[in-house]
């Protein structure tokens, strides 16, 4: 696992360059799953960059919750740190808010990314802290979800998400890459992205778009 000062000294500034449509074209190019759409940013926020600590969601039932979901991981949270949590694209029930949001912003934790929904949403903008979810409910978690672990393998959209995998997620969506291929994802997603830039300044200095199409092979760009 990639610890947080490496993630910072090595790569924070590059993957912060790059969106989330750079890296999910890279990772297509080098067969790697993790992609997620439909979850967004509930207001205008930055890219957001980081470590996930991970948060599993079952229904509530029989068996009760012995903590409040979330606290757990919070705390276990470092700087720099992002919470994902798996609701399996539940928009009804919510399972984030104010109360978690002041205490991950005191920990200095960089944003949420929910697969589901969350609340306080006004609240959690006026304090500045990122939440990336499917929708927003005005509902209480209590009673209707908990959590089931922390820290453990779960499931973001179709993409396997364990702890400590990369996350980057911004108005595009979200990407979760393994920290053993996040050098290969990052040079990739580079490379695509100036060439990008390459198409767009010669269409900018009056070059025919079929021409371009023709100059870079655009739709096999990402074929090696």
């Amino acid at each position: 696992m990639m610890d947080g000062m490496t993630l910072d000294s090595e790569m924070r500034q590059r993957l912060e360059a790059l969106s989330t449509t750079n890296l999910s074209d890279a990772m297509d190019s080098l067969r790697i799953a993790g992609a997620v759409s439909g979850i967004r940013p509930m207001f205008k926020v930055p890219r957001v960059v980081g470590r996930a600590v991970t948060i599993k969601i079952t229904a509530a039932g029989e068996k009760k919750s012995q903590v409040h979901l979330g606290v757990e991981a919070i705390a276990a949270a470092d700087k720099g740190d992002v919470i994902v949590v798996s609701n399996h694209g539940d928009v009804k029930n919510n399972c984030w808010g104010e109360v978690l949001s002041c205490a991950a912003k005191v920990k200095s934790v960089s944003g949420v990314v929910i697969d589901g929904a969350a609340r306080d949403i006004d609240a959690c903008e006026e304090m500045g802290f990122p939440v990336f979810a499917r929708a927003a409910v005005p509902i209480t978690a209590r009673g209707r979800i908990m959590q089931e672990a922390y820290n453990v393998t779960v499931r973001m959209g179709d993409v396997q998400v364990n702890p400590g995998d990369i996350v980057v997620a911004d108005v595009n969506g979200v990407v979760f890459i393994p920290p053993a291929r996040l050098a290969e994802v990052v040079e990739a997603a580079e490379t695509l992205m100036a060439k990008e830039e390459r198409m767009k300044a010669d269409l900018l200095a009056g070059m025919d778009v079929l021409e371009v199409d023709r100059k870079y092979n655009y739709e096999n760009m990402l074929k090696k």
